[in-house]
């Protein structure tokens, strides 16, 4: 049996052999057991309509040290099956408005809290100094990551002069990786659905010696093999798509951190908004 089947099938025994309560909460979760990946004991128990100790109850009765190891589980299997966006789409109608806007809110919080962690400011912080030394650095994403990749690229562009524009056009993804060098630093984000144009230009870099640093959901990313540096970002949650509030805190983490380390990114961010603002680009209120 696959894990999941296993989950599925001890539920389905609490079912048949425990006494009402407990069982009925185990015939609930048997339809609802996906909402186990975003809830808290409190939150899951509000929306069985459970005592909250019946849920760490059920946790143990399923052989779990308490909910919080039942919850992993449920959310490692959530991340390998990777749900289809329709999927997604279908779960969301399931919920109840408050339902749908207190879990979106709750893993959005929960995935800032696991990307800025010790250990994820760390790997965050070791990249800065070789970020502000690149001879050029490019950010590469596409469809909804573009929104990340462009930020990135241009809010970079106005504080430091190594940051490359992101590519706009047919083809300028691999006219600008097919020139990079192993003194360049190649920002590939993207997450499972994988887009092959960022897999592919980042093999081209890697294949030129430039070093990847991949914002991605898994260490097995495609963009992940071989990279110079992997920050996962987690996007678990009941959104249509992955998240990708985790991609843009790293990004504003990264510019932050280059422009307190940099003698020049101040005066380049006044220089450039003076400039904006003296051909009217901007409006005052």
């Amino acid at each position: 049996m696959t894990p999941e089947e296993k989950m599925l099938a001890s539920l389905r025994a609490v079912a048949r052999s425990a006494p009402p309560k407990l069982s009925g909460f185990a015939l609930w979760l048997l339809e609802h057991w996906h909402e186990i990946a975003f809830s808290s004991i409190r939150g899951l128990a509000h929306k069985a309509d459970v005592d909250p100790n019946l849920v760490t109850r059920l946790s143990r009765e399923l052989g779990y040290d308490g909910f919080d190891a039942f919850r992993d589980e449920v959310r490692q299997l959530l991340q390998s099956q990777t749900p289809s966006y329709g999927a997604r789409a279908r779960a969301l109608q399931s919920l109840a408005d408050a339902d749908v806007y207190s879990s979106v809110i709750a893993a959005n919080r929960e995935n800032l809290d696991r990307v800025t962690s010790p250990a994820g400011l760390q790997l965050i912080d070791s990249c800065i100094t070789p970020l502000l030394e690149a001879r050029r650095i490019y950010s590469i994403g596409v469809r909804s990551c573009y929104s990340v990749a462009h930020y990135m690229s241009y809010v970079g562009n106005m504080a430091f002069e190594n940051f490359e524009p992101v590519p706009q056009v047919p083809g300028a993804i691999l006219d600008q990786v097919s020139g990079t060098t192993p003194e360049d630093i190649v920002i590939g984000i993207t997450y499972e659905h994988y887009s092959s144009e960022v897999v592919r230009a980042c093999q081209i870099a890697r294949d030129r010696g430039a070093r990847i640093l991949a914002l991605t959901d898994s260490h097995n990313s495609p963009i992940a093999v071989d990279a110079w540096k992997v920050i996962r970002l987690p996007m678990t949650g009941p959104h249509l798509m992955p998240s990708l509030n985790s991609a843009f805190l790293v990004v504003e983490l990264i510019l932050a951190a280059m422009t307190a380390r940099s003698t020049k990114a101040a005066t380049q961010i006044a220089q450039f908004e003076e400039r904006i603002s003296g051909y009217g680009g901007y409006v005052r209120s």
